[in-house]
């Protein structure tokens, strides 16, 4: 690994030698304005969440907290730097962080107590180019496959170069990362060698996209996906909505190869959002399952997050998942209303794994944002029943 980074390194150097890449040469003034044209920024989040997994209770109040400051752009240059902390408020700590070395005996609630650099890149920006190098936040499609899991209090980041390319309807984003920054402080963090490619085109009837992401994180499961998407949605007073996705993955780890498939319909009728959908994590013969180890898992299969670690591990959910679901989505008074129904069985086997509902209700008072969350799993066979409650206040600069 440490060779492809020198080797990254040394193309990067000599593209600026030879001039493929101009950096111009800044005098002392003009790297000061540079930071005195920037702008300090920040983030506040203080959140209750309660867990109830089978007989078994865990509660948590934590405030994150993000400071952080962006240099003005000078001849296509910048950069940014961040500092994210959490801290457990007024003594409610009991709670289990497993994979973060803190276990109490009680449900898990992943949100550790840290301090850590969160971001620190340089970027670059010339016409439909933007290249960013260092550790920095990295989103794909809706977060199925790459996320930055801003549900948890430490965000997800990547140790990476990333050039985002755009020409018209084509944009083309490709990263090396060289570094996993999981959300469970800097314990889990793990070096990489992975390659994201990702390819869209926005076409008359909707956004067509071709990816190929090369996974390779030290100590964890090495996997080649390739997939294909579409999404889209009709005009007129009452639109219809639609979406549908086809991956397969080659788990060298793991020994398996696994078949990912989503479809969703939906509409906009009356001020509501109504969707439909079912998304099919494969199996390979009851021998594991497709998995997204770095995406925002808590947006999918449920926000109790019963199957985290089947989605994070082919080995813990052999005999795959799917997740049939429907939705709706709306706003009153300012208060923006959501409210999901999630049924689970696999995709081996015929076995039910049960259901769940999800409830969430937010809104704005000048900079602040409130809002309640609650999901209720209901298991079946050997799954426990899990309810999670989550409330939270939030504000920003």
């Amino acid at each position: 690994m440490e060779n492809k980074k020198t080797k990254l390194a040394l193309a990067i150097f000599s593209l600026i030698s030879t001039g493929a890449v101009s950096v111009p040469s800044y005098a002392a003034d003009t790297i000061a304005d540079a930071f005195k044209e920037g702008k300090a920024f920040g983030n506040f989040r203080l959140r209750y969440e309660d867990a109830e997994i089978g007989d078994v209770d865990g509660t948590a109040m934590t405030l994150r907290t993000r400071l952080g400051f962006k240099t003005a752009d000078i001849s296509g240059f910048s950069g940014l730097v961040e500092f994210e902390d959490n801290r457990v408020v007024l003594g409610e700590d009991e709670y289990n962080v497993g994979l973060a070395g803190v276990n109490k005996g009680a449900a898990e609630i992943s949100d550790p107590e840290f301090t850590e650099l969160e971001q620190a890149y340089l970027a670059y920006t010339h016409g439909g180019l933007t290249a960013k190098l260092g550790r920095q936040v990295l989103t794909l499609d809706g977060h199925r496959h790459v996320g930055h899991v801003g549900w948890r209090q430490d965000r997800q980041t990547f140790d990476a170069l990333n050039v985002v390319y755009g020409a018209g309807d084509f944009k083309a984003n490709l990263s090396y990362v060289y570094k996993h920054n999981r959300i469970f402080g800097e314990v889990r963090d793990v070096d990489a060698d992975t390659i994201l490619v990702n390819l869209s085109y926005n076409t008359a009837f909707g956004k067509a996209v071709a990816y190929g992401y090369q996974v390779a994180p030290e100590a964890t499961q090495e996997m080649d996906t390739y997939g294909v998407s579409f999404t889209g949605k009709t005009s007129g007073d009452v639109p219809f909505l639609y979406a549908a996705e086809y991956a397969t993955q080659d788990n060298k780890t793991a020994n398996v190869d696994t078949d990912y498939m989503m479809f969703e319909v939906g509409t906009v009728l009356s001020g509501f959002t109504f969707k439909i959908g079912q998304e099919t994590l494969g199996s390979d013969d009851g021998m594991g399952n497709f998995v997204t180890p770095l995406a925002t898992l808590h947006k999918f299969n449920g926000f109790a997050d019963v199957f985290l670690g089947g989605t994070f591990n082919s080995n813990a959910l052999p005999n795959g998942l799917v997740d049939t679901y429907v939705s709706a989505v709306t706003k009153y008074k300012g208060v923006a209303l959501k409210a999901f129904y999630h049924t689970f069985e696999s995709d081996e086997g015929g076995m039910d794994y049960g259901d769940e509902i999800d409830l969430v209700a937010a809104t704005k008072f000048g900079s602040f944002t409130t809002g309640i969350k609650y999901a209720a799993f209901s298991g079946e066979g050997a799954r426990p029943d899990v309810d999670r409650l989550w409330l939270w206040v939030e504000t920003g600069f």
